[in-house]
C-alpha cells in the first residue's frame, strides 16, 4: 500500500518487515508483504481496466505515492502502448520518502528493468520523466492539495493506507473531490472494501463495485463515474 496522508503532522517512519517498509505512525505496510508489484498490478491496474484504456495522454491520479512502485508498473504498461505518445500521472503524497528508503524498497523488483533507476536519479524532484510516463508529485496534505488541483483524471489510484488507520484519506469531502476531479467515465480502484468508503465514493458519483481482492484480502473495490 502506498504511504498516506498526515495525522496531524506525524510523519510515518519508516521501519522494516521482512524486506517491506512499514510506517510506524500508521503500523502498515506499503506495498503488500507477499508480492507487491502483483497487488498493483491486479489492484490499480487490472482494478481500471488497464492496458485496454491506455492511450496517448491518458492521466493517472493517485493519492498515496509511497515507495513510487504504482507509478514504476504504470510506466511498464506503458512502453507497450502504440505509437510514440506519452502519459501522464499525478500522485498526491504528505510525506515523502527518503531516497534510500525508497532504493531499498525498489530493490526487490527485478521485473522493472530500469525504471527504478529513472526514479531515483530524479528523486526528489517533483516532476520525472519515467520512461514514456510524465510524474508530478504534489506534495501535502491531500485534503488540501488535491482541492486546489486544477487536472482532471482517467483514472485513480487509492493508495492510502489502511482506512480504519489512515481515515483522514478516505473522508467523503475528500472523496467527493476525487470525483471532481475525474473526467467523465473515468474509473477508480482501491485495495479496500471498507463499507463507508464504498458509500462515500457511491455519494460522490461513482458506481462502485466490490471485486475479488488480491492475495488473503477477499475483496477489493472499483468503479466508474456516473
Amino acid at each position: 500500500m502506498g504511504i498516506g496522508q498526515d495525522r496531524a503532522g506525524e510523519n510515518p517512519q519508516v521501519q522494516w518487515v521482512e524486506g517491506v517498509p512499514v510506517a510506524q505512525a500508521f503500523d502498515d505496510p506499503y506495498f503488500s508483504l507477499n508480492d507487491g508489484l502483483a497487488e498493483t498490478e491486479h489492484v490499480f491496474l487490472a482494478g481500471n481496466d488497464l492496458p485496454a484504456r491506455l492511450i496517448p495522454g491518458f492521466h493517472v491520479a493517485e493519492l498515496g505515492f509511497g515507495t513510487g512502485l504504482n507509478a514504476l508498473a504504470l510506466a511498464r504498461l506503458a512502453q507497450g502502448m502504440p505509437g510514440d505518445g506519452r502519459i501522464k500521472m499525478t500522485s498526491f503524497e504528505a510525506f515523502p520518502m527518503e531516497p534510500a528508503d525508497m532504493a531499498r524498497a525498489l530493490a526487490a523488483f527485478d521485473g522493472l528493468a530500469d525504471l527504478p533507476a529513472s526514479l531515483l536519479d530524479g528523486w526528489p524532484a517533483r516532476q520525472i520523466a519515467i520512461g514514456r510516463l510524465d510524474l508530478t508529485v504534489i506534495v501535502g496534505d491531500a485534503r488540501e492539495t488535491l482541492r486546489a488541483w486544477d487536472g482532471q483524471a482517467d483514472a485513480w489510484f487509492l493508495d492510502g493506507f489502511s482506512p480504519a488507520k489512515n481515515p483522514e484519506l478516505w473522508g467523503a469531502d475528500l472523496m467527493a473531490e476525487v470525483a471532481r476531479h475525474t473526467r467523465p467515465g473515468g474509473t477508480f480502484a482501491t485495495y479496500t472494501a471498507a463499507g463507508h468508503v464504498r458509500r462515500a465514493l457511491s455519494e460522490a458519483g461513482f458506481d462502485v463495485t466490490r471485486a475479488p481482492g488480491f492475495g488473503r484480502k477477499r475483496h477489493m473495490s472499483r468503479g466508474n463515474l456516473r
